[in-house]
């Protein structure tokens, strides 16, 4: 797709009904593209699978919906439950439940239909809802939390571009996420922008990675990028890979998880264009790996796109070593490749989700020796005021002896030596 400075670029857009797709600036419209997009799409949908939880929720809920229905992604975001009234028809809120409103929010409320599926009705306490179901505790702000905690917007030299490491950028596409976490570390960013920036808010930051040929690493993050048409990704994915000194582009969602509909064959086809590409996964709980979110791994790992996890440590949800080595095997045995456990950012009204470093230590340690080397992500604090990821690891190096030996302890709690040559 690349153009000559004096050759005008049409960008594809692909229209749907406002209640469909989040809102974005205009762009031009190719018909041929979106029909012929539209028909693939249905013709993918006949394929996908529906597990019988889901399908008994649909019956119950959306009586009127066809497995197809359900199957199109447009149909999940339309269908989305948006506010704590909508969410009450599926689920007994509790009384720390009903207090937000949903309308003075700092944070959107948004779950797909398939994730509420997932939901367990009466408790409160399950991990999943837990995760997205707001509550009264998110107005509490304890010290030490900022609605920036890691200073993206300081590392911003242009719209849309987080440069802090040397050799990469975080490329914020979108502000829309099908489904919100209520720990989101970009709360300020979705709760303004509610809606798909559009193509020609991209353009200062292709030019800047164009223009800094330092760059060969581009994380595409939001919002959650998969929630955009296809035509838009492959705008995007064709100008990055048009750029020669870009060597590897990153994807960061959640979308495969909360909307596995999304993971459409058109889209896989279009996506393993452009290797090498990588899609770093947001994994919550051992719970998320249903059937319809296993075939959604597939597609993309059997059209050699490396799956990695990203998983934020979470109070109440995760923090167990035994729930987090769960999630570790599930998401092996899926295709995913473990990749970070979070801290969790210190974001406003996040102190009910977030646990001590100690914590995360104690699992670290309970995972290495314990499980095979694959299922051991990094554990990393993503420093806050822009210090960028810190590895933590528990303490396996006791020092020198005398004698020019390392002191070593494994994962039993014995000790060894090791020659340590200077």
């Amino acid at each position: 797709m690349e153009k000559s400075q004096n050759e005008k670029l049409a960008i594809p857009r692909p229209e749907l009904p406002e209640d469909e797709e989040p809102p974005s600036k205009p762009s031009f419209i190719d018909e041929a593209s979106l029909l012929d997009e539209y028909l693939k799409s249905r013709t993918d949908r006949d394929k996908s699978l529906i597990s019988e939880r889901s399908l008994a929720f649909m019956q119950e809920f959306f009586p009127e919906a066809t497995v197809k229905d359900w199957n199109n992604w447009h149909w999940q975001i339309k269908n989305s439950a948006r506010s704590i009234q909508q969410l009450s028809k599926y689920i007994q809120l509790s009384d720390n439940e009903v207090k937000p409103d949903g309308n003075n929010h700092s944070l959107p409320l948004r779950i797909t239909p398939y994730y509420i599926s997932l939901l367990d009705r009466m408790n409160a306490d399950q991990p999943l809802r837990k995760s997205v179901v707001p509550v009264f505790d998110e107005f509490i702000v304890h010290p030490g939390e900022n609605a920036d905690p890691l200073s993206e917007e300081h590392d911003s030299p242009v719209e849309n571009i987080v440069h802090r490491y040397p050799d990469r950028v975080l490329f914020l596409v979108t502000g829309f996420c099908s489904t919100y976490c209520r720990y989101c570390t970009r709360t300020r960013m979705v709760a303004k922008d509610k809606c798909h920036v559009g193509v020609k808010a991209w353009e200062a930051g292709l030019n800047y990675i164009q223009e800094h040929k330092e760059i060969r690493d581009v994380l595409i993050s939001g919002g959650d990028p998969l929630t955009m048409p296809d035509l838009h990704i492959e705008y995007l994915l064709s100008r990055l890979r048009s750029i020669p000194h870009v060597e590897i582009i990153r994807i960061g969602t959640k979308v495969p998880v909360v909307m596995p509909q999304r993971i459409t064959r058109p889209l896989v086809n279009m996506l393993k264009k452009y290797h090498p590409l990588f899609l770093s996964i947001h994994f919550t709980h051992a719970d998320e790996l249903t059937p319809e979110v296993k075939e959604a791994c597939e597609k993309l790992a059997n059209a050699g796109i490396p799956l990695g996890s990203q998983t934020v440590l979470l109070k109440g949800i995760n923090d167990d070593i035994q729930v987090m080595k769960n999630l570790m095997h599930a998401l092996l045995r899926a295709r995913v490749k473990p990749y970070y456990i979070y801290q969790c950012d210190p974001v406003l009204g996040s102190g009910h989700f977030r646990t001590s470093i100690k914590k995360g230590l104690e699992i670290m340690e309970g995972l290495r020796g314990h499980t095979s080397g694959y299922a051991i992500p990094t554990y990393v604090v993503d420093a806050p005021g822009g210090g960028g990821k810190i590895p933590l690891l528990p303490d396996y190096y006791l020092g020198r002896t005398g004698e020019g030996y390392a002191r070593l302890r494994n994962f039993e709690n014995r000790e060894f030596q090791y020659p340590d040559l200077s």
